[in-house]
């Protein structure tokens, strides 16, 4: 079957045309003894989405500042970047003087 033949056949999410094609094994005609496929009716899926951010954030609203804990935190977070940023320096400088070739006399 083609498109031109059934053009009312379309996707229900993007609109595009459908074209309708025998399933395989099944005999054509109609005249077989062969049980009918069963139909499963199409349910439109929804696209996840996330939820709201009031929502979200509603989990957190009667909790109370611990400036200590925070202030520690920062620090730990503070200092896995100077140790990352060191690190990549000395990567850096390493590939920088292997890529160097040293000059012969």
């Amino acid at each position: 079957m083609s498109r031109d033949t059934h053009p009312g056949v379309q996707c229900p999410h993007c609109q595009s045309h459908l074209a309708l094609v025998p399933v395989t094994g099944n005999p054509v005609s109609g005249n077989s003894a062969a049980a009918p496929v069963p139909v499963l009716p199409i349910v439109a899926k929804e696209e996840w989405q996330p939820p709201p951010v009031a929502e979200v954030l509603a989990v957190y609203a009667g909790r109370a500042k611990d400036t200590v804990t925070a202030a520690r935190g920062a620090a730990k977070v503070r200092e896995s970047l100077n140790r990352a940023k060191a690190a990549a320096a000395g990567r850096k400088a390493a590939q920088k003087t292997a890529r160097r070739t040293p000059r012969s006399a």
